[in-house]
């Protein structure tokens, strides 16, 4: 074979590709959720979309078990923890599922809300321990996955990056969450000279940004978010090359003494590989609110207009898909 005839090789494959049909799932969720964009009411955007998700799901082929989702049964009558969901044929799968993240930015207007879902092979998405709510985080591109180390001062992570960046360290832009939690760590990176995002929510969507090497305005996510979303953020890391690690982050002195008891390490890092450690993962994401990421939904008289990023591991293929959704057939754009 040729070096130009080794650039591209078309894909013999004939399997199907659950992540072309999970974005129908993440659409709809972001379809019916989009009503609620600005008007305050952050219970009512999230019971749209996991209504809108739940309806949606059930027409993908697939025998899933939520593994990430909106709770326990007794707090969530549907997209639970435990839940089964699909139409019940093959193949058997995980499944992490976020119907609004950012529901905050959502329900105040705010950019990068997202509806997001991810699969992967039965048993090999990571479930935390009951009460485990919040992870420390790391998150970089491929060019980046093993120079990093959480337990590492931020400066030296910083240092690193930069380093196989071929740059300098105030090259570097680093998307953190804006929270108290993280006063001394952003006292870090400005003493490091790095720039900084702070971010309000959505750490998915920081963490995909900094693991793609075509998009330069996020180089690294670091900092203290949920747990169910270092998940997702690692099945979509998983299909960009990227890395994320992360650690158990205990709330208070009493959680953290709780944990101890309950056997839970604190200390164990977590990385890519023990949060996703499945080969053929899928990830589905729909722009809600728009974003650097995403366009948001764009309502219309004749329907709508959604933005969606669906990834496979397998493959290592992304795809950007931008749909038009018409309430009736025969109705004309405007």
């Amino acid at each position: 074979m040729s070096p130009e005839e080794a650039r591209f090789e078309p894909s013999r494959t004939i399997e199907r590709n659950l992540g072309m049909e999970l974005i129908r799932v993440t659409e709809a969720a972001a379809l019916s959720a989009g009503r609620w964009m600005g008007k305050g009411n952050k219970e009512m955007v999230d019971q749209a979309a996991v209504d809108a998700m739940r309806h949606a799901v059930d027409g993908v082929d697939m025998h899933g078990v939520v593994v990430i989702g909106e709770g326990e049964k007794d707090e969530a009558p549907m997209l639970y923890i435990g839940e089964e969901i699909g139409n019940g044929n093959k193949p058997d799968v995980d499944v992490a599922v976020d119907p609004v993240d950012g529901t905050r930015l959502l329900a105040l207007g705010l950019p990068g809300a997202l509806a997001v879902v991810a699969t992967a092979e039965r048993g090999t998405m990571y479930s935390a321990p009951p009460g485990v709510y919040y992870m420390e985080k790391i998150a970089v591109g491929p060019a980046m996955k093993h120079v990093i180390d959480i337990n590492a001062p931020v400066t030296v992570n910083l240092d690193r990056i930069a380093r196989t960046r071929q740059s300098h360290i105030d090259d570097l832009t680093v998307a953190i969450l804006d929270r108290p939690r993280h006063q001394d760590m952003i006292r870090q990176i400005r003493e490091a000279g790095a720039r900084i995002r702070l971010i309000t929510d959505g750490d998915v969507a920081a963490a995909i940004q900094a693991a793609m090497e075509d998009y330069r305005g996020i180089d690294v996510m670091m900092g203290v978010g949920g747990a169910p979303e270092a998940v997702l953020a690692a099945a979509a890391l998983k299909c960009l090359g990227g890395e994320i690690q992360a650690k158990i982050w205990p709330r208070t002195d009493e959680e953290r003494e709780r944990f101890k008891a309950d056997g839970i390490d604190l200390n164990r890092v977590y990385r890519t590989d023990d949060l996703v450690s499945g080969h053929d993962v899928s990830f589905a994401a729909t722009g809600i609110t728009s974003g650097e990421l995403l366009d948001g939904v764009q309502y219309f008289g004749w329907g709508a207009r959604t933005s969606s990023i669906m990834m496979r591991a397998h493959s290592g293929t992304v795809r950007y898909i931008q749909a038009r959704h018409k309430w009736r057939k025969g109705v004309a754009q405007d």
